[in-house]
């Protein structure tokens, strides 16, 4: 059934459109054409326009006003450049008024200030200006402090000012003094009181710095405050200051911190403190200073130094390696901070080392010029076994500059060194001590290598000796203390020879390197080229280093070949032409009209070729031949005595023997004085 309803169901088919009623509704809904699109055959159509109908135009709606231009910008262009100039700049001013509080005042302190600040004023004159300025500022001086123009003005009353004014302005920055201390313009300002604040100001002020200083230190602007107070306190006031860094019960309790005892290792034992809580508080302390680069501070050089004095083997390890780098370079310029430079070359590990004197490069001529960082330098030179690291980072950064190197107080300590090391003539005995510096717990690591090794080599050398008393058939048995004991001469020579191997290490290990000093000094100063150079310096201004407080000692110890005889005999003849040239010198005649002093009348140049007589036979060979001579009766009194004397006076006697016939009648005549004791034993 259903199959037949659906075949008796027609299907309903969609209602067709015909194509001719689309093509009507298609004509109507097109819009008609205007005539001028329209193509026409006349020409003349072309030329035809609609006429614009100003009905038409829309209007704008009341919300799309507001991206009309300004009727002002019409204006603007009808103004003059110049006037413009004034619109923009009144603008600017207005802007600055609403942004700026004390903006009029600031502007009425500043025409003041420049002429208050000129050199030529009168002290009156500035006088009355500063008490102007003055009265404008007080109660506001906390608030425009940290501006960049008021903080200068500010600067330039409190140098200038009265104490009564100077007080007035302390009292009223006193309480704001933490907050100004981090302030880039304002540090200056504070920077400047404590410079004229008085005892009493000052101690106020440190006083006020409690609690906050390690806070402060980690500050790149307020650590400037923290270190300027700590150079102007006295030993107290310091003491104060770094107290706090060292411990959380001195940070708490002012009552601890004023103890007699500086180094931290006595506080520690004075007041009992934990050592591990001691290192804990000091790393907290430290480490964010470091990892900021705060490091240019000699406060921060200090509690460094102490800290290593009682750091563990680790802890000091990563302390050297943190510093090891262009970081110890900002660092070396104060006397504590050049011990932590010294600790980081002696402990530091080869490639901590590299780092270290890379770090250095384009820096090396200040280092030398420096008073501390100049020692850093001779350290690393006497430790340091990488020869080729050093001759191409610092040796040829020398080379350039070596005449004010020897002329120079400190820079002529790495060229004495070389030539003649740790002399105590040039090396006082705080220098000596300096190149000793050592860690504790570093030093204390390396005694137990070398104690360790000292105990085997003993073991190995009684072994030897016992063995070489043993028949053969009884080789395989152990040694009886009677056998070991049979040739006292062997056992004497094999413990010697052990003792002097230990001594050898000893001495290395002290020195921070295993390679032979000689053999280091000998790369460093003879293969590297350096020497050559230093003599051919020394040859051409042989007058100006002879004469010279600081050059002459460096010429002696050119002269004499340096120590053990160094420069001998790859420089001998450069030598020889260094005693010809001093020869010279000293042959000049003499003369009154000349403003130059003659090298043998000079007090510095005749002591020093006085000591090259004494001490060089072949120097002295030259001198006599070349220049006195005939001439002894000549440079017989004043300062010129000490040289013509020291022919007498030598322990050579070929140098004797040249000069006896020509002194002796002088000495006989009163002219020329020589020692009693000295002419009874060379006459003998």
């Amino acid at each position: 059934m259903a199959a037949n309803n659906h075949q008796t169901q027609e299907p309903k088919k969609r209602k067709q459109i015909s194509s001719s009623n689309i093509d009507r509704d298609s004509s109507k809904s097109k819009k008609p054409k205007l005539l001028a699109s329209t193509p026409s055959k006349n020409p003349s159509n072309k030329l035809l326009k609609i006429p614009f109908n100003p009905s038409k135009q829309k209007r704008e709606h009341p919300s799309h006003s507001k991206f009309k231009k300004p009727e002002s910008g019409n204006e603007n262009k009808e103004l003059t450049k110049r006037e413009r100039r004034i619109q923009a700049k009144e603008l600017a001013e207005a802007r600055k008024k609403r942004r700026k509080p004390h903006y009029t005042l600031e502007q009425e302190l500043a025409s003041l200030w420049e002429k208050m600040r000129r050199r030529n004023i009168a002290k009156e004159d500035r006088s009355k200006l500063i008490t102007e300025a003055l009265p404008k500022m007080k109660g506001k001086i906390p608030e425009i402090a940290g501006s960049h123009v008021s903080s200068r003005i500010l600067q330039t009353c409190v140098k200038y000012c009265s104490q009564a004014e100077r007080d007035s302005v302390f009292s009223e920055l006193q309480p704001h003094l933490l907050t100004l201390s981090c302030n880039a313009y304002a540090v200056h300002l504070v920077k400047k009181m404590l410079d004229t604040a008085s005892k009493r100001q000052l101690a106020g002020v440190i006083s006020s710095l409690r609690g906050h200083v390690a806070s402060l230190l980690r500050h790149m602007v307020g650590s400037l405050v923290i270190e300027h107070a700590y150079q102007l306190g006295n030993a107290t006031q310091k003491q104060e200051l770094l107290m706090e860094l060292y411990s959380t019960e001195l940070h708490l309790f002012k009552d601890l911190s004023s103890i007699k005892e500086s180094r931290l290792t006595d506080v520690i034992l004075k007041l009992g403190l934990q050592k591990s809580s001691v290192i804990r508080h000091m790393s907290l302390v430290i480490q964010p200073i470091l990892e900021k680069g705060i490091v240019d501070h000699s406060m921060i050089h200090r509690v460094l130094v102490e800290y290593m004095s009682i750091a563990d083997q680790s802890t000091a390890a990563d302390i050297i390696q943190q510093l090891s780098g262009p970081l110890l370079v900002r660092m070396i310029h104060t006397q504590e901070g050049s011990k932590i430079g010294m600790l980081c070359v002696k402990h530091g590990s080869a490639k901590e080392r590299k780092k270290i004197i890379k770090g250095m490069k384009g820096h090396i001529s200040n280092i030398m010029h420096d008073q501390c960082g100049c020692m850093v330098l001779v350290g690393i030179v006497s430790m340091v076994d990488d020869t080729k690291l050093i001759t191409k980072f610092i040796i040829r950064e020398l080379q350039a500059t070596l005449k004010e190197l020897a002329l120079d107080k400190s820079g002529r300590r790495l060229l004495l060194q070389l030539l003649h090391p740790n002399c105590s003539r040039y090396l006082n005995s705080n220098d000596l001590a300096f190149l000793n510096l050592s860690v504790p717990s570093l030093s204390a690591k390396n005694d137990s290598r070398v104690g360790s090794e000292k105990f085997s080599r003993d073991k190995e050398c009684i072994k030897e000796a016992a063995k070489s008393d043993i028949p053969e058939e009884n080789l395989d048995e152990e040694p009886t203390k009677e056998t070991a004991t049979t040739d006292p001469d062997m056992k004497e020579a094999e413990s010697g020879n052990c003792k002097s191997n230990i001594l050898e290490e000893d001495l290395y290990s002290a020195e921070g390197g295993k390679k032979d000093p000689s053999l280091r000094r000998r790369e460093l100063l003879v293969k590297s080229g350096l020497a050559e150079n230093l003599v051919d310096v020394c040859i051409e201004d042989a007058g100006e280093l002879l004469t010279s407080n600081f050059g002459k000692e460096v010429m002696f110890e050119v002269a004499m070949g340096g120590s053990d005889g160094i420069l001998h005999p790859a420089l001998d003849e450069k030598l020889n032409n260094l005693h010809e040239a001093i020869a010279a010198l000293a042959a000049k005649l003499k003369s009154e009209e000349s403003e130059e002093e003659h090298v043998l009348e000079n007090f510095h140049s005749s002591r020093t070729i006085r000591k090259l007589i004494l001490d060089c036979p072949a120097f002295a060979s030259t001198l006599w031949k070349k220049s006195l001579k005939g001439k002894s009766q000549l440079w017989a009194q004043g300062h010129s005595s000490k040289v013509v004397s020291a022919f007498w006076e030598s322990s050579d006697s070929e140098v004797r023997k040249m000069a006896k016939e020509e002194l002796k009648p002088l000495i006989d005549g009163g002219i020329l004085k020589i020692p009693e004791n000295m002419q009874s034993a060379n006459e003998d």
